[in-house]
């Protein structure tokens, strides 16, 4: 499934006697699918009324993620201002880093995305 959302191919991520072949020994996911995963992680708590995405910086991969592991999220709020462009609108910045089970970060980013500054509005207006 990893792999179709992604539609990245290669045999590290799909291939089971190649994967084992390998300094990993086994199938590995893949970092886009890692990093939308965290990142999907962290949107009830800090965005879940995000207007748009801004930028997502400083992306690192610590370590792998293999098939089967439980992913964590922390996120830091950063900075928050509100948008000269945009009335209504704030510009949040926040740093995440996700964690596998063993307590090992696996991937670090930032994200800098849109919120509105009065979420009410949003939420009578949607029912969110």
């Amino acid at each position: 499934m990893g792999t179709a959302l992604s539609n990245n191919p290669a045999p590290i991520h799909t291939d089971a006697h190649y994967s084992s072949q390998t300094q990993w020994g086994q199938i590995l996911v893949c970092g886009g699918v890692t990093l939308n995963l965290v990142a999907g992680i962290t949107v009830r708590s800090t965005s879940g009324m995000t207007v748009a995405n801004l930028a997502l910086d400083e992306v690192r991969f610590k370590t792998p993620v293999f098939v089967g592991d439980t992913l964590y999220a922390q996120t830091e709020v950063v900075s928050g201002r509100l948008s000269e462009s945009r009335p209504g609108t704030g510009i949040v910045v926040c740093r995440t880093s996700g964690h596998n089970q063993a307590s090992t970060t696996v991937l670090t980013f930032t994200r800098t995305f849109f919120i509105p500054t009065n979420p009410n509005t949003v939420r009578d207006a949607t029912n969110y």
